[in-house]
């Protein structure tokens, strides 16, 4: 279960939206995101995160897109839990396995 966020999705999409068109323009790049962030209330590291995470869905950086690492976390998850399965199965095969090497009485 993911933790609530502190900041709405409109101001976010709205913070990341100012400071990728402040940066398009050579005379307000410098510190776009500590300015953006301290107007809007928001710590600027976490506008900057925000915004790299942006470019990197929308393709114009390299690293892991936001999908990319859902499904991952998916089948992380996944694979953690056939891996529980598989123990559990194991175990009881060799509980089973043994019952049937006793002899009857």
């Amino acid at each position: 279960m993911a933790a609530p966020r502190k900041y709405p999705e409109e101001l976010r999409e709205r913070a990341i939206r100012l400071v990728l068109d402040a940066k398009r323009d050579p005379a307000t790049r410098p510190a776009a995101a500590r300015r953006i962030g301290e107007q809007l209330g928001i710590n600027p590291e976490t506008l900057r995160g925000w915004v790299q995470q942006a470019e990197i869905d929308a393709g114009d950086r390299p690293g892991t897109t936001t999908s990319d690492a859902q499904r991952l976390a998916e089948l992380e998850r996944e694979v953690r839990e056939l891996r529980r399965s598989n123990a559990i199965l194991r175990s009881a095969s060799a509980f089973f396995a043994a019952e049937l090497d006793r002899p009857q009485r």
